[in-house]
């Protein structure tokens, strides 16, 4: 540690710490350490230039000077020590008036000096008794000098003697004169700068805070729209539903008729279960957060079962869907979470992919990644549409044949793929279909524990 530092420190621990000492008791604290220094100068001093009641006095204020330092600094006496040491000040100032050659020796400096100090060591609501004091005791010190010389008289010796007090006099209130104010001034600056630190401080967390509040009323404002949406697509499948079955058991129908209200019956059952599946899944996250099990996985053991069902699916709008993996590739992530994910950019896929259409996914090493790519040939989306598909600010949309959606699945996507340390976005224009790329990191064999080849 630097010797400034230390010795900065060191006064610090002298003088109080800030946190617990109000500016004024530091001062106080200052003023008596460097009091003390000058009084065990000043003691023998005195009594080697011929002033040996001076130096008994010196003594005195000394010890006086001690004990007022330790019943302030570690006794926590502040109020007290500060009251008695300008008592005491004032006295012994008094006495050493007559002692010390009164308007010809260096008393008035000192009342000068004890004028500075009180000032500083006092709390603001005494300036207006020791200022008066101290002046009028000086005054009147000064009268009974000018009308009773007698009263007053000259302990100098010779007259080196008195040039040297007066000299030493002076350099000793300079000094100190020059500490005080250097001291304030610093404090001043010191809590200045730390006010101004802290009232940064106070702004740039109102800031944060009214950011994170109109965040959060924004995200609450999309949830309930979110809400509204959800009720209001679970309440049309189910009137359906409710309907069907409310045809199918008052009214007398022939068989194509049932069987056709039987299909219908079937898709709003597997559209509303699918929308609730989703809503459950989005509302899991939500609560409990996202925790991705990562594991060692094939690309193609893992995708060939899901994407073998989705094709059947797609079938049915004589859609082709096929599927080419890298063998080698094996990725480093969660089984669920990527299979959720790809079922739902499919199952997009062939929501608004029109009959006849094509689907193709595919899975490439890409440097340290691997990319997966679902690409179809449907309606693609406009670009104000793309930028908002990953959020909550959804809006339901219908498919090419009418199937119905709110987006849940996408954000899904995007909240699983993080947490999987990926990637997801797409490309897409409207007529000329659109591709989701899905980028996770390949498998590595230290991140590894105990790989599973599914």
């Amino acid at each position: 540690m630097p010797l400034k530092d230390s010795i900065y420190r060191t006064w610090i621990n002298l003088s109080g710490d800030p946190s617990v000492f109000p500016l004024n008791a530091r001062i106080f604290h200052s003023v008596c350490l460097i009091s003390t220094f000058a009084l065990l100068y000043n003691v023998p001093f005195n009594y080697a230039i011929g002033l040996p009641k001076i130096a008994l006095a010196s003594l005195i204020v000394l010890l006086i000077t001690v004990g007022l330092y330790y019943a302030s600094r570690f006794k926590n006496q502040v109020s007290i020590s500060t009251l008695l040491a300008n008592i005491v000040g004032l006295s012994l100032f008094l006495v050493n008036y007559f002692l010390n050659s009164g308007l010809r020796g260096p008393t008035d400096l000192f009342f000068l000096l004890f004028l500075l100090l009180s000032i500083a060591i006092s709390p603001a609501d005494q300036y207006k008794v020791w200022i008066p004091i101290n002046v009028t005791v000086l005054i009147i010190l000064n009268l009974v000098e000018f009308y009773y010389p007698h009263l007053v008289p000259d302990t100098y010796t010779t007259r080196s003697n008195r040039f040297v007090d007066h000299m030493s006099a002076y350099a000793v209130v300079a000094a100190i004169t020059y500490f005080c104010i250097h001291y304030i001034r610093g404090s001043y600056e010191s809590e200045k700068l730390s006010t101004l630190e802290k009232s940064k401080a106070i702004e740039l967390q109102n800031f944060q805070i009214v950011k994170q509040n109109e965040e959060l009323e924004k995200l609450n404002a999309e949830k309930n729209k979110l809400m509204s949406i959800v009720a209001h697509d679970l309440r049309s499948p189910l009137a359906s539903i409710q309907n069907f079955l409310e045809l199918l058991t008052q009214h007398e129908l022939d068989e194509e008729q049932k069987l056709d209200i039987e299909n219908e019956l079937l898709n709003s059952t597997k559209n509303t279960l699918a929308m609730l599946s989703k809503l459950l899944d989005w509302s899991k996250s939500q609560l409990h957060g996202v925790s991705a099990h990562m594991e060692y996985l094939n690309v193609q053991t893992l995708f060939e079962p899901t994407l073998n069902l989705e094709r059947n699916i797609a079938a049915r709008k004589n859609i082709s869907l096929d599927y080419y993996f890298d063998p080698s590739a094996g990725i480093y992530a969660d089984s669920d979470m990527m299979q959720l994910i790809l079922r739902n950019i499919v199952g997009n896929a062939i929501k608004f992919t029109g009959v006849g259409g094509h689907i193709m996914v595919k899975a490439e090493a890409q440097g340290n990644n691997c990319l997966i790519s679902v690409q179809d040939d449907g309606i693609g989306m406009s670009w104000e549409k793309q930028q908002s598909v990953f959020s909550l600010n959804v809006e339901s949309t219908f498919g090419t044949n009418n199937e119905k959606g709110v987006g849940l699945g996408l954000m899904l996507c995007m909240e699983f793929i993080k947490a999987q340390k990926g990637k997801i976005w797409l490309e897409s224009m409207p007529g000329a279909g659109t591709c989701f790329y899905i980028s996770v990191p390949m498998f590595d064999k230290n991140k590894a524990r105990q790989p599973n080849l599914l």
